[in-house]
């Protein structure tokens, strides 16, 4: 890989973003991780939290190609994300826009969701043990966990994908 300094994103455990990003700190790699107000409801309480805007992603300044490898070794930190050979990168600027939104005090209770794949649509999936096999969606009940039937194996196959990992099948 010819390596470029910048942001990459970094794809962790679910529910490990802020454990990654503070491990990311102790090895003084700079970390961003953004966050929004949002109110949880309880059956008996209604509190306000902070959540990541963007589940599972912790964005990193990499600086040296063993930073590259260093943020990695990070407990919780899983890959990077690609699309197709490269890693996704994110400009500064954007980077500096995403800080400016989450900052803002006009803004309240932004939520991101990624569209689910709709049942019967025909995937590819792109990583993991079954790379390259085309899909069928079977049910999309959470961005995690998707079901899908694999028609050259004629079985239905209940994996653990993350939303990522699918791409328009040719």
């Amino acid at each position: 890989m010819k390596f470029k300094l910048g942001w990459y994103v970094l794809y962790v455990k679910s529910r490990w973003e802020k454990k990654v990003h503070d491990s990311l700190e102790e090895i003084s790699i700079e970390p961003f991780l953004p966050k929004i107000k949002t109110i949880q409801q309880w059956s008996d309480r209604k509190k306000t939290i902070l959540k990541p805007l963007f589940p599972s992603y912790v964005f990193v300044n990499i600086k040296s190609s063993l930073d590259f490898h260093k943020a990695l070794s990070v407990d919780g930190a899983c890959c990077y994300i690609r699309f197709g050979k490269e890693y996704a990168r994110v400009l500064e600027k954007e980077i500096d826009q995403v800080k400016l939104l989450v900052n803002s005090k006009e803004i309240d209770g932004i939520e991101l969701k990624p569209q689910l794949p709709k049942i019967g649509e025909i995937k590819k999936i792109t990583q993991g043990p079954l790379n390259g096999l085309n899909c069928e969606i079977i049910r999309a009940d959470n961005y995690n966990k998707i079901i899908v039937r694999i028609s050259s194996l004629r079985q239905n196959i209940i994996a653990t994908i993350p939303l990522n990992s699918f791409k328009k099948a040719v």
